[in-house]
């Protein structure tokens, strides 16, 4: 990587670290019932909801709150969008969206996915973006926060058979977590030239040269002649586009903040009114990490050892940095593929700089590549380029990232969740190695604990492997590729890997916009969602359950250096090594044959 990438990671991570300090201690105020203020403004509406905040449940009636909260979520979302065309803030008249893709945007939206197959500004009315959109990217990521903290009490708790109240977590989450914090950045963002209003959309005379009169023509190709026989001319054409309209900025802070990623616009955050300036850039970046950097440091709080906190946040940068370098470096080679065709000194100088086909060229190679990063080690999905025009192993890269489970940081509360179960498979490992029971944060790791680790290890994989078999065995799969080979396979692997792991961001080379994929897509994505929470849930159940073992001479230490290379080793071989195969099939080879033109 040149210098110059290096100080844009640098100053990245310090403003990240920066932020993320204050924050964590705000959450865990917040999530712990302390923030008075909150306290004496939230009475009366758990009054009214008949909540009482006070009494906590066990793991099983925590995960059916949070299924019932979801579940009528994905009712709401699809009713708004089948009834849009007669419901008021429509100034655009948009059309009722299909069956099939308001499934699938309502099983995304609510597992906070975002996976998009329409365009939006062509698709949402005004009413559906914001009551029926908006509001999910609010609950999807409270959903998430709170199962980490949730999991988190597991460890910190000892003898105790309830994990939290589902009720007040999700509205603490949401009232004073997510809320505040998107207010503040969507009047950032609106200062930032993000637009914000309801207005209809905009018809305006473009930049390109006006087309002044030119002689008419008859059936002939002749002039026409007037009757002084001089020349008739056309009118003097001038060129419109129309420009989308709507409110961008408060959709824009919420997406990236809970790591959400669907885009008001279909271009998402390469479009210039969701993102204006590269100021605007570097906070829609910081803001996609945030919260899921913020949380590991609420971990260590909450276990009441803050060094465990940073272990963890020290685990997600180690493989964050290097594939920042791996997509970068990618990027800025030229394609061997031209050299080898014998292309022109022109192109071939171009080149050396590294391919721009497909990124925004606001935003350079450099920005490109560490956003498709940032987007992909999170559960977020917002680009701004199109990760079905990078090289292959620049391709490659974000496609990883998303198949170790997305706990590379991860998504608001997914990542840490994540993260912490690959920790629990960690001290297994180390404890059959040594003989001895594994220990985690001072509670024994049973049989029990290690099936419920299993199936929220394997549940994504399977999903991603499974419906990519189908998609591309089946006709109706394959007819949505446009490109044939290990390409067009690469295609189906992102997408499967993109959906199951809740990530939501595109190759954008693939038709999924159909019924085959909306369901089949739909399908992994609330699986590949739900079936990693309610294994974590009970997972928090019986670690709150256990007593606390104390540390001895033989215990293993979960902090430090020792610990970071164990954990981020088993991230690597369990969270990956399922995929080798596929990834061998699509960008590995598809890599290999570049440079041939045969």
């Amino acid at each position: 990587m040149s210098t110059g990438a290096w100080l844009q990671l640098a100053v990245f991570f310090a403003l990240l670290l920066a932020l993320a300090w204050p924050l964590a201690r705000y959450i865990d105020t917040v999530m712990a019932g302390r923030f008075a203020i909150g306290r004496r403004l939230e009475g009366p509406l758990f009054q009214l909801a008949g909540v009482r905040p006070d009494e906590e449940t066990g793991w099983l009636r925590y995960a059916l709150g949070l299924l019932v909260v979801n579940g009528l979520g994905v009712l709401a979302v699809y009713a708004l969008q089948r009834w849009q065309a007669v419901l008021p803030l429509n100034p655009q008249g948009m059309a009722a969206v299909s069956p099939d893709s308001a499934f699938n945007t309502a099983i995304s939206f609510v597992t906070n996915t975002n996976w998009q197959g329409y365009g939006g500004e062509s698709t949402m009315s005004y009413l559906t973006q914001m009551l029926a959109l908006t509001v999910q990217n609010f609950l999807s990521a409270a959903t998430g926060l709170v199962v980490v903290i949730a999991l988190v009490r597991g460890f910190s708790r000892h003898s105790a058979q309830s994990i939290g109240n589902v009720w007040a977590d999700l509205t603490r989450a949401t009232l004073w977590v997510l809320l505040p914090l998107s207010l503040v950045l969507a009047v950032v963002f609106a200062g930032q030239g993000v637009i914000q209003n309801l207005s209809s959309y905009t018809e305006v005379q473009t930049l390109e040269p006006v087309h002044y009169d030119a002689p008419k023509l008859d059936s002939a190709g002749h002039p026409v002649l007037d009757a002084q026989g001089a020349t008739v001319t056309e009118p003097t054409k001038q060129t419109t586009q129309t420009l989308a309209m709507g409110p961008v900025a408060s959709q824009l802070a919420i997406k990236m903040l809970g790591t959400n990623g669907g885009g008001f616009f279909n271009a998402n955050s390469a479009h210039p009114f969701e993102n204006p300036s590269a100021a605007s850039n570097l906070l829609q970046m910081l803001a996609i990490f945030l919260i899921p950097a913020a949380l590991c440091l609420v971990f260590g709080r909450m276990v009441g050892d803050e060094r465990q906190g940073w272990t963890i946040l020290a685990t997600m940068s180690l493989p964050f940095v290097v594939a920042v370098v791996a997509a970068t470096s990618f990027e800025q080679q030229g394609n061997p593929l031209l050299a080898s065709l014998g292309v022109d000194q022109t192109a071939s100088a171009l080149q050396a700089g590294g391919s721009m086909e497909g990124k925004e060229t606001r935003f350079g190679i450099v920005t490109s590549a560490l956003f498709a990063v940032i987007t992909t080690a999170a559960s977020c999905g917002a680009v701004i380029a199109m990760h079905d025009s990078f090289t292959p192993l620049g391709g490659m890269v974000p496609m990883v990232l998303m198949q170790m489970g997305e706990v590379v940081f991860g998504g608001v509360g997914s990542g840490l969740y994540g993260m912490l179960v690959f920790a629990i498979m960690a001290v297994f490992i180390a404890g059959l190695m040594i003989g001895r029971t594994p220990e985690y944060l001072g509670k024994k790791i049973e049989t029990h604990e290690m099936k419920l680790v299993s199936i929220a290890i394997l549940v994504t994989p399977l999903l991603v492997l499974l419906g990519t078999a189908v998609a591309v065995m089946s006709e109706v799969g394959r007819a949505g590729l446009s490109n044939p080979g290990a390409h067009g396979f690469s295609q189906v692997l992102y997408a499967l890997s993109s959906a199951a792991n809740n990530n939501g961001s595109a190759f954008a080379g693939l038709s999924a916009n159909t019924p085959f994929y909306n369901v089949l897509l739909a399908v992994a994505m609330w699986l590949g969602r739900f079936g990693v929470i309610v294994p974590v849930l009970a997972m928090a159940g019986s670690l709150a359950s256990k007593k606390r073992a104390t540390a001895t001479d033989g215990t293993l230490p979960t902090h430090g250096p020792l610990f970071v290379a164990l954990l981020a080793g088993v991230v690597l071989l369990v969270g990956l090594l399922n995929y080798v195969p596929a990834l061998a099939l699509g960008p590995v080879v598809e890599h290999l044959v570049l440079g041939s033109p045969h």
